[in-house]
């Protein structure tokens, strides 16, 4: 699935650029909508964000292109591989700008894991 958002002041660190912080905040966000539309009625929590990348710094103006995919699906838990993308003012051409993996796990009312349904295919894969 496909997410975008626009950087703006309130998001930015003390040197002036996106702070990672609110990068982290709309990965997992996003992220946890995708496992959220491909297992509807399933309360999904995030349980890792694996090797963390942040590959340029974010300048304020760009807008964020957030590309997030089915990963690997587990017999609880789904991974789904994250890819951002910043289209800066004046760019001719978007930049890859940070990249991990993130899982989340299907819980019961008490917190313990519980099988995922099984899905021919799931909503994000359609595009």
């Amino acid at each position: 699935m496909r997410n975008y958002v626009n950087v703006r002041t309130e998001h930015l660190n003390h040197h002036g650029y996106l702070f990672d912080g609110i990068l982290l905040k709309w990965v997992d966000e996003f992220a946890w909508m995708t496992a959220s539309l491909d297992f509807p009625h399933c309360t999904m929590v995030t349980v890792a964000m694996d090797d963390i990348e942040f590959k340029r710094r974010v300048k304020n103006g760009a807008i964020l292109r957030f590309d997030i995919k089915p990963f690997k699906i587990g017999n609880s838990s789904a991974t789904y591989k994250v890819e951002v993308f910043a289209d800066e003012p004046g760019a001719d051409c978007e930049i890859e700008v940070f990249a991990t993996k993130i899982t989340f796990v299907r819980i019961d009312e008490d917190g313990k894991a519980i099988p995922l349904p099984k899905k021919p295919k799931l909503r994000s894969e359609i595009e």
